[in-house]
């Protein structure tokens, strides 16, 4: 099979319509968009949510409670987690990325947290770290860097 013999299952593709083509093609003249109206001008039309003057449901709900749009958001990691690494590597989020261990890292990064307990000695690059975790890592024998 060539690039060039690829072609699209029988049905999937249709042409596009022609519209304000002549009155035999079916959408000439007003091209589909009927007699007058909002709607059939150029430029016609009305904004997402307009409900044609009715209170719009997005103003008759409720709104509740603060969004703060400059906190900081951690992906927290626990000291436990870090055991599967082997003694004397380099653990940075790219490490806990291909360990499996996150998926993706919130706004503010990766947090290292202080639950469960440390054997090996590790060199740890995170962009932050609870009092906890340092000490067990740093009791483990281990380096603690912040990114």
């Amino acid at each position: 099979m060539k690039l060039y013999e690829l072609s699209p299952a029988a049905g999937s593709t249709t042409r596009s319509k022609r519209k304000g083509r002549g009155i035999g093609s079916g959408k000439g003249k007003t091209g589909g968009r009927g007699h007058k109206g909002q709607n059939a001008r150029s430029g016609g039309g009305v904004r997402p949510g307009f409900e044609g003057g009715q209170m719009p449901l997005i103003r008759q709900l409720p709104k509740r409670g603060f969004k703060n749009y400059f906190s900081v958001n951690y992906t927290g990691i626990n000291v436990s987690l870090l055991e599967r690494f082997d003694s004397g590597s380099v653990v940075d989020v790219q490490a806990l990325k291909d360990a499996g261990i996150i998926k993706k890292t919130a706004n503010g990064g990766v947090k290292i947290l202080g639950n469960g307990d440390l054997s090996r000695k590790l060199t740890v690059r995170a962009n932050a770290f609870s009092e906890s975790a340092k000490q067990k890592i740093e009791a483990a024998g281990g380096t603690v860097e912040e990114v």
